[in-house]
């Protein structure tokens, strides 16, 4: 819904909940100033350590 309303967002993995299912959060930043979208997805990926494969679900 943010592009809708014409600004930035990017939802970044940030770890797991107590059944072992991915966490996301979602980043929403100024109209056109999506370079501080990225940089701030990139710190939290970092910080999150997030390093989580899903098993074969197949």
């Amino acid at each position: 819904t943010t592009n809708l309303a014409g600004l930035p967002g990017i939802s970044v993995p940030a770890g797991l909940d107590a059944n072992g299912l991915p966490l996301g959060l979602q980043i929403i930043g100024k109209a056109l100033d999506e370079d501080t979208v990225f940089k701030v997805a990139g710190a939290i990926e970092d910080a999150a350590g997030f390093v989580s494969k899903p098993a074969k679900w197949w």
